[in-house]
């Protein structure tokens, strides 16, 4: 993916030379142009993980929606066209993917998404639905903490619909939310990939 050794999508700062990019994305008959750039996930091509996620999730509901964790921005744009109604904010550690996703809101004449990293969003916003596509990488123990961080902001009545593949880890993640106080089902599995669909436990 152009990165160095040291360089990871979830860097802060990645130190890879950019490249941007550009493509045309067609999902859940919408499509829209996706930038993309060395260091950040998906780097201009919609990935499997995303694209079984966006067709297969339910279109939420509520105001106020999350793509956590946004790479280019993919999810974000995806949900502003299926919710032109609703507040999105697209949220990444990564300095370098918010500035892609900010080009590909920019690029499809996006106006209803908030591009932030995790400091810059209000600590009593609360999220009437998550989409995710989870930095899985980063290592279970970090993955928990910013799961567990983020989950607790969903509303009474919030979901999340998390995609991870079964060969990282799909079925332990589901086990592990449902010890955390949530309800987790298996939305779809497509091609290796889950759809897990996570509520509080009310």
């Amino acid at each position: 993916m152009g990165m160095s050794t040291s360089d990871h999508y979830f860097s802060e700062q990645p130190t890879s030379t950019s490249a941007p990019t550009t493509h045309e994305v067609k999902v859940r008959n919408i499509r829209f142009t996706l930038a993309g750039d060395r260091g950040v996930f998906n780097h201009g091509e919609l990935d499997w993980g995303t694209r079984v996620l966006i067709e297969n999730a339910d279109v939420p509901s509520g105001g106020v929606l999350l793509d956590l964790g946004c790479g280019g921005g993919a999810i974000a744009a995806a949900l502003a066209r299926l919710r032109p109604d609703a507040e999105i904010w697209a949220v990444d550690v990564n300095e370098r993917a918010r500035e892609v996703t900010q080009r590909t809101m920019t690029l499809n004449t996006i106006g209803n998404v908030r591009v932030a990293s995790p400091d810059e969003v209000p600590i009593d916003l609360r999220f009437d639905a998550i989409w995710s596509n989870p930095p899985i990488r980063i290592g279970k123990g970090e993955l928990h903490i910013l799961l567990e961080s983020w989950l607790a902001r969903l509303t009474p009545l919030g979901c999340a619909d998390l995609v991870v593949h079964k060969n990282l880890g799909s079925d332990s993640l589901a086990k592990w939310l449902a010890t955390r106080g949530y309800a987790v089902q298996r939305h779809t599995s497509k091609q290796g990939y889950r759809i897990l669909h996570v509520k509080r436990i009310v």
